[in-house]
Parts: structure tokens; C-alpha cells; sequence
């Protein structure tokens, strides 16, 4: 009777270990496909129209966004948060993130292009039509982003510095911690004039009108890439995949990105 009851207390005892293995492996197939995208402010609408497409197109996958100023989000980066896909803006700060080896180069790859405008609120009677104009007495606010954190910012200060108008302009500025907070403010008539992307400005719809393009600046093209220390890099990179690919780019064509 031994002999035969031992088969069954050995059975009985891999069923189990096998129970408990699977208990403790549920949590990480649960969480197999999410990832985290930081992205640009100005890609809010965008990227939050190809999460959900993404999502329905990759069954199981989970996509959490947080979109900011390309700077706070290489800040957050630097201090440890939990990123698996980043987009920036600009240049600028996508090389930062490479210096401070938060990137996988080798997935790198410019997807987008913008271009700088000048905004005023569409209710606005003041007579702006250029860069110039802004250096009116009758011009007190202006919204600029933070040229320290914000891409937009960075775009501005380069393009008045080279127009000359930087110095007369810069005292009349409100600092913007994002360009959606620039375009806030000359929407709800908080600042007389603003700098933002076109992008930004075709989503303010009616609320404001563009009343130039600024030149001046290096050019506008966005960066993504899949962090180094992505738990899940096969999910990051089929998001980028799928975003630099045919839906992904119409979406982003529909929102006013050129290419890059």
C-alpha cells in the first residue's frame, strides 16, 4: 500500500507547486504590455487618440501617458521615475537624456515636425500683426514658455534673439511651465500675445487666431525613444513602431505635425 500511495502524495504535491507558481507569476503576466509614455504637452491630444488605437490593436497592452514640458519629464527621468517611452519637443533635451544615459539609442528616431507661431485672442483689437508689434506700449503681456524647461520657450528666445527683439520683448513676458499653459493664457485673454506651436493653436480652435509665423530657430523636429531601463522593451518598441507607421502618422497629420 506504500508503494502505491506514494505516486499520489507526489502527484498531490507538484499540483500544488505548480498552484503556487502560477499565483506568483499572475501578477507579472498582469503587467506583461504595460509601459509608460512621457511625452511632449504639445502631443497630449495626439498620443492620447494613438494609446487608445494602440491598445485595441495590441490586445493586453496597457499604455499610461504623462505629457509635460519636455524638461520636467527629463527631470522626472533623472530622479527615478518609471518610463519606458519618452518624446521631446526638441533636440535639446532628448540629448540630455542621452548624456545622462537614460536612452536607447538605437531606437531613437525623429516622427514629427512643428513650426512656431504668434497667437493673439481672437477677440483681441489691438494691432499685432508681427514680432514688431509686440514692442507696442499697449502690449504689457506676453506669454512665452520658460526658456530654461520649455522647448517652446527655447524656440522663442532663439528666434527674438535673432530678430534682434529679444531684449525689448523679455521684460514683458509670462513665463509658461508648458506650451499649453502659454496657449491658456492668450485663450482666456490672461496675455495680449503668445508664442506657441501650430498645432497648439489649431486646437484652441476659435479661441485665438495666429497672426504670424516665427522664423528664426532651429528647426522644430521631435525625438522618441525607448528608455534603457524600460521593463518592457518589446511593448515600448512596438509603440514607437506603431506610431511612426501609418495610423499613428495620420493621427498625428491630423492634428497638424508635419514630418520630420
Amino acid at each position: 500500500m506504500i508503494s502505491g500511495f506514494r505516486p499520489f502524495r507526489t502527484g498531490r504535491s507538484v499540483l500544488a507547486a505548480l498552484a503556487l507558481m502560477a499565483l506568483v507569476c499572475a501578477p507579472l503576466a498582469a503587467q506583461a504590455g504595460e509601459i509608460t509614455v512621457s511625452a511632449a504637452a504639445s502631443l497630449t491630444n495626439a498620443f492620447t487618440d494613438i494609446k487608445g488605437m494602440f491598445e485595441k490593436a495590441n490586445p493586453g497592452s496597457k499604455v499610461q501617458t504623462n505629457f509635460a514640458a519636455s524638461g520636467p519629464l527629463l527631470k522626472q527621468m533623472q530622479e527615478g521615475a518609471p518610463v519606458d517611452v519618452f518624446a521631446s519637443a526638441d533636440q535639446v533635451t532628448m540629448d540630455k537624456a542621452v548624456e545622462s544615459k537614460l536612452i536607447d539609442v538605437a531606437t531613437r528616431v525623429d516622427f514629427v515636425s512643428n513650426s512656431l507661431v504668434l497667437i493673439v485672442p481672437s477677440d483681441s483689437k489691438l494691432a499685432i500683426a508681427s514680432v514688431d508689434d509686440l514692442k507696442k506700449a499697449d502690449v504689457h503681456r506676453i506669454a512665452v514658455g520658460n526658456p530654461d524647461s520649455v522647448p517652446v520657450g527655447r524656440y522663442t528666445k532663439a528666434a527674438l534673439t535673432a530678430a534682434g527683439s529679444w531684449d525689448a520683448i523679455s521684460g514683458k513676458a509670462v513665463l509658461a511651465e508648458s506650451v499649453r499653459q502659454a496657449l491658456d493664457y492668450v485663450s482666456r485673454g490672461e496675455a495680449e500675445a503668445g508664442f506657441v506651436y501650430m498645432t497648439d493653436a489649431k486646437i484652441a480652435g476659435d479661441k485665438v487666431k495666429v497672426v504670424a509665423t516665427v522664423k528664426g530657430h532651429a528647426p522644430i523636429t521631435y525625438p522618441i525613444a525607448v528608455l534603457s531601463g524600460s521593463k518592457d522593451k518589446a511593448t515600448a518598441a512596438a509603440f514607437i513602431k506603431f506610431v511612426t507607421g501609418p495610423e499613428g502618422m495620420a493621427v498625428l497629420d491630423k492634428y497638424g505635425f508635419g514630418k520630420p
